[in-house]
């Protein structure tokens, strides 16, 4: 198969090599769900017996392997991550009890209720926030995708909701590309944030990844910056958040948020949901016995 633009001829792959790539997507998958967009970094490193390229024909490749995976039933749908389309829903119920049996789960218990901070997470694209979203869900932090450089009101009215509820020292998370953009926009974020906080909030901004370190450590795989991009010249090789692994990002990122919790606090607090929420099917079937 001719490559007109490079004047290479590219083989196709085997049969073989095919079946070895599928499998190679299905045991990054088998660990952590995450997106289209990790698997196909994780599928660049020329470790594996079968590799793509790091180009928009590899990507395309890997997208159209997991379609393929999912479509045969080899690969559960829930495995893989899109929280860029999302629909809208109305939930309607048969009754009070019929409500509260079915709301019941979404009880939490205040894990932060003793800890000496406030959390909150904040990332470059939704594609990072729906690897991330079911952990900062079970440690009760809330998750921002900013969608690049995010707009002053979506801060703004951040900001509003921690001056509101919040009396205790603020500590920001933040997950970005390395990039002549990704690295402004955390700075961009944490500028406007401390414009509207109050002048008593002592807020802590962090930059959890992608940073230069563990590009190094992780051997992260790169891509040259566009050089028609002016911004931040001295970063000459650029990696996306995705590139990273799914269990390494995730481990990084309740490593840093179970710091600022109490011992144990998320046990606690388990003990403490069960409890109640048996005491919400105690009142639901008290409710529909008074019905019948």
């Amino acid at each position: 198969m001719a490559d007109y633009r490079t004047g290479t001829i590219k083989r196709r792959r085997t049969k073989a090599e095919i079946g070895q790539l599928e499998q190679q997507i299905l045991d990054v998958l088998a660990a952590y769900k995450q997106s289209v967009r990790h698997v196909f970094y994780r599928m660049t490193e020329t470790s594996l017996p079968v590799f793509v390229e790091k180009t928009d024909g590899g990507y395309r490749q890997v997208q159209h392997l997991t379609m393929k995976l999912r479509r045969n039933g080899r690969l559960p749908y829930g495995l893989l991550t899109d929280s860029s389309r999302r629909g809208y829903y109305v939930n309607t119920y048969h009754g009070a009890a019929d409500f509260i049996r079915r709301t019941k789960q979404l009880y939490r218990a205040d894990l932060w209720q003793s800890a000496d901070y406030y959390c909150e997470v904040w990332v470059e694209s939704r594609s990072i926030a729906g690897v991330i979203e079911e952990h900062c869900e079970e440690l009760a932090v809330s998750l921002f995708p900013a969608g690049g450089f995010s707009s002053v009101t979506f801060i703004y009215e951040s900001a509003m909701a921690i001056n509101e509820t919040v009396q205790k020292p603020v500590v920001v998370f933040y997950i970005g590309d390395y990039d002549p953009a990704g690295v402004l926009i955390d700075l961009s974020i944490e500028r406007e944030l401390r414009r509207h906080l109050r002048k008593d909030i002592d807020l802590t901004f962090k930059r959890l990844a992608i940073n230069p370190y563990q590009i190094r450590r992780y051997n992260l795989p790169t891509k040259p910056r566009k050089n028609t991009d002016t911004r931040s010249r001295k970063i000459k090789r650029t990696v996306e958040a995705e590139a990273m692994p799914a269990e390494i990002l995730c481990s990084i990122l309740r490593s840093e948020i179970e710091a600022l919790l109490p011992p144990r606090a998320l046990a606690v607090a388990k003990v403490a949901e069960h409890s109640e929420r048996e005491c919400l099917e105690m009142m639901a079937n008290i409710m529909q016995s008074s019905r019948k």
